[in-house]
Parts: structure tokens; C-alpha cells; sequence
């Protein structure tokens, strides 16, 4: 076996951990969470990208616009529901190398498209479906973290690997509107582009929202390369680990996770072009990447929330806000006779963004807690043999669910986006998806109640 393939693996074990897992466990997080922070970067680049396009001459209306936001999304996702099943099956070590040298397709792709303003629609399309190459890598993150931890820690060290991951999104937002002024790849990457705004003219790099992610991309694929590990006790093939689709709490969690990390990257794709369409005299690159950020800050803390509270009860709460601060959103939009209030809906915003980042956190805490439960369950009283199989059996499959979750919940990063643009396009106004987003978290809030929160639920978790 190879030196960085673990031959056992037992964080339950409290002497094993404190003598060796935990340092293996960190060293792998913190590798783990620059490829994941750069996988976010790379999959919602286009939500900027978009934004600027039109100034330096590319000629797509809004819905083509809205497309090129909404398709990495859709791809993401749906790389998801495979991505999620392979680390048991590759190893963490092999799979997140492979997924993070990846991402370097769509960002050097990105750079040479948009130096040319005639590169077509069709061109525009391939590429953003391809950004969800770093949309995918979540799903088989989450899992690889996931079985470094014993259960006490799962919800600190989950947190903190998609929170800071997540933070690629807000970095990604900050920093492309400003490398996009400079020519740092000029000599080696073309010349800069014409921007026209309100008449004015500049000079852009556009290329650079692609190439500036290159060497970090290359430094993280080497060093994941070697300082991550293979658990050798963890392996299953797809077969063992496809029972999930007859659990019936993950397809619960799948719609509960649906309602937050759903949002958190809907959201994030669909707010800078929804403030361009709404607030047409401010800036969206100057604005955008504050949720993003919030949102990623705050995800360790629904983590840490979720071990000390419960995380049925964290998620109901944050349900319940977002439900209240979508409803305060329409009421600060523009309306005929009514200019609405920018601030406000920013605010308001923010206010989303940062219960997803915590409900983001406690539905991950969630998902091992009530799969170890059901197995400890259908063991009880069947001696230690059987409770070590229900550890080992239950790791396994809250993995896949994390994994299989999350790939559902990243169809928001189409469907926000899209539901956005088709409302806009068909009543003029985006209030019929901001409604719809509301009927769609009280479902959530109900379920969330039932099952897992209420007095005497069939799932307290």
C-alpha cells in the first residue's frame, strides 16, 4: 500500500485520536480547504464575468446573460450527484487531486474567450457549463472531511471547510473586478479589451477573472497531491453506497439543504446581475461579495451552534428568518409609483445570506447524527461487535448523503439565477420568484419541524 494510504482509521477511538488522528485529520482539512476555496472561485467567476461582458462589446441580452449565471450552477449540481460517491471508492487523496487540477480547464478556457468579443454565445455556453467542474468538488470535499472526524467534531471541522471554502465565492467577487483592471498577464495572455460605460472608455484585462486563479490552482493540486491521505477502511463501491436512495431522511435532507446552501449559492450567482436589472445606477461588483462573504464567515459558527444546540433547532429558527427577510426583500425593490431602497435590500440581503451560512452548518451537522442514530437503533443490544459496525456503517453512509445532498441543494445555483431572469422576463419584475423562494422555506420549516425538532419527533437531532 502506498505511504499515504491510512490502513485504519478510527476517530471514535479516543486514544487513537488524541495520539495521532487528530493531527491527520487537521493536515488533511487544511489542505482540503484552500482546493475547496478555489473550486468556489472558479465555479461562480461567471456572476462577475456576466456583469462586464456587455461593456466590452460582447452583445447578449439580459436572458443570455442570466444563462451564462445560471448554467455552471446546473452542471455543478449534477457533477455533484457523481462526485459524491467517489472518494470511498477512489480515495480522498487521488479524487481531490484529480478535481482540483481540473479546475484549470475552465480557467485558462475563460481567459482567452472573453479577449475576443466575436467568440460566440455557443463558446460562452461550453465554458460556463465546464466552471461546474469546481461546483462538483464539493460534494466528494464534504465527504472526504467527513470520515477524518469522529462525531463530537464533525460539525466544527464540516463548518470550517465549507465555510472557508465557500469563502472562494466572496474572494472571487472582490478580487476578479479588480485584477480585471491590470495587466499583469499582458505579455503572455494578450492585450487589453475597450470598456464603454455611460459613454466613458477604459482599458480592462477581462482575461485575468481567468488566469489569475492558474498558479494557486497548480500549487494546491501539488500540495494535495502530497500532504492529503487514502483511508483504506473506508473504501465501498457505488453499489454499497447507493442504499442512501432508499433512506427516507436523506431525501428530507436533501430539501432542507436544498433551502440553505441552495440559497447561499443561487443567491450568490443571481445577485450581481439582479442588482444591475434593479438599482441601475449602482455598481454591483462593489457590493456582491459582501453576503458571499457573511454567508462563508458564519458557516463554522452553525457548525459549533449545532453541537451545543441541536441542529434541528438551529435549522427551524434560521428557516423562519429567511422566510421573514425574503418577504422584507420585495418590499424594498423598485415598484411602479414606489423608487425602492438600495440599502435596504442590501441589508435585507445579508440578513439571507448569513442564516443560510448558519443553516449551511447545522444541516451538515445534522446528517451524521441522524444516520448514526438510525443505526445504533436497528443494533441495540447486539453487542459491540454490531456497535462497531453501526459506526463504521453510519460514517459511510452520512458521507454519501453529505455528498448526495449536496448535489441537490447546488441546483439552486441554476434555479435562483433562472427563476430571477424568467420572472423578470414574463411580469417585468422579479417579485414571482421572491414568492416563490418563500412558499418553498416554509415547506422547509414544516419538515424541519416534524421530523426533527418538535417534542417526541421521529428524529431529534
Amino acid at each position: 500500500m502506498s505511504s499515504r494510504e491510512l490502513k485504519q482509521w478510527n476517530p471514535e477511538d479516543e486514544a487513537f485520536w488524541s495520539s495521532q488522528g487528530k493531527a491527520i485529520a487537521s493536515r488533511n482539512l487544511w489542505i482540503s480547504i484552500p482546493c475547496l476555496f478555489l473550486s468556489f472561485a472558479i465555479w461562480m467567476v461567471w456572476s462577475v464575468v456576466v456583469v462586464n461582458l456587455e461593456t466590452i462589446g460582447f452583445g447578449f441580452d439580459a436572458e443570455k446573460l442570466f444563462w451564462l449565471a445560471a448554467l455552471p450552477g446546473l452542471s455543478g449540481a449534477t457533477l455533484r450527484i457523481f462526485y459524491a460517491f467517489m472518494v470511498p471508492i477512489f480515495g480522498g487523496r487521488k479524487w481531490t487531486t484529480f478535481t482540483t487540477a481540473s479546475l484549470l480547464i475552465p480557467a485558462v478556457g475563460i481567459g482567452f474567450a472573453v479577449r475576443n468579443p466575436h467568440t460566440s454565445y455557443g463558446v460562452m455556453l461550453l465554458l460556463a457549463l465546464l466552471c461546474g467542474l469546481g461546483g462538483g468538488n464539493f460534494a466528494s470535499s464534504m465527504s472526504n472531511i467527513s470520515f477524518f472526524y469522529p462525531k463530537a467534531h464533525k460539525g466544527a471541522a464540516l463548518g470550517l471547510n465549507a465555510g472557508l471554502g465557500n469563502l472562494g465565492v466572496s474572494a472571487m467577487q472582490f478580487l476578479v473586478p479588480l485584477v480585471i483592471t491590470a495587466g499583469m498577464f499582458s505579455r503572455l495572455c494578450g492585450e487589453p479589451q475597450i470598456c464603454v460605460i455611460r459613454g466613458a472608455t477604459t482599458s480592462v484585462w477581462m482575461q485575468n477573472a481567468g488566469f489569475v486563479w492558474v498558479p494557486f490552482i497548480l500549487a494546491a493540486t501539488v500540495a494535495a497531491w502530497f500532504g492529503m491521505n487514502d483511508i483504506a477502511n473506508v473504501k465501498a463501491s457505488f453499489a454499497e453506497q447507493a442504499v442512501i436512495f432508499r433512506r427516507k431522511h436523506n431525501w428530507i435532507m436533501c430539501w432542507l439543504y436544498l433551502g440553505t446552501f441552495g440559497s447561499f449559492i443561487g443567491y450568490s450567482a443571481g445577485l450581481p446581475l439582479l442588482i444591475k436589472s434593479q438599482f441601475p445606477l449602482e455598481d454591483p461588483t462593489r457590493y456582491a461579495f459582501l453576503g458571499p462573504l457573511l454567508g462563508a464567515v458564519i458557516r463554522p459558527l452553525g457548525g459549533w451552534m449545532a453541537d451545543k444546540l441541536g441542529g434541528a433547532r438551529v435549522t427551524f429558527w434560521n428557516f423562519i428568518v429567511m422566510g421573514v427577510a425574503t418577504v422584507a426583500v420585495e418590499r424594498a425593490l423598485p415598484h411602479p409609483g414606489r423608487p425602492g431602497d438600495f440599502h435596504l435590500f442590501l441589508a435585507l440581503f445579508i440578513v439571507v445570506f448569513i442564516a443560510t451560512g448558519i443553516g449551511n452548518g447545522s444541516t451538515f451537522r445534522m446528517i451524521p447524527v441522524i444516520f448514526l442514530t438510525e443505526w445504533q437503533r436497528r443494533t441495540f443490544q447486539k453487542g459491540e461487535g454490531a456497535r462497531m459496525r453501526a459506526l463504521a456503517e453510519s460514517s459511510k453512509e452520512a458521507a454519501a448523503v453529505l455528498g448526495f445532498s449536496s448535489a441537490f441543494a447546488a441546483y439552486g445555483a441554476f434555479f435562483i439565477p433562472k427563476a430571477f431572469g424568467s420572472s423578470m422576463a414574463h411580469t417585468g419584475s422579479p417579485d414571482a420568484a421572491l414568492y416563490g423562494f418563500l412558499v418553498f422555506y416554509l415547506t422547509c420549516i414544516v419538515l424541519t419541524w416534524y421530523f426533527y425538532s418538535r417534542k417526541n419527533a421521529p428524529m431529534p437531532c
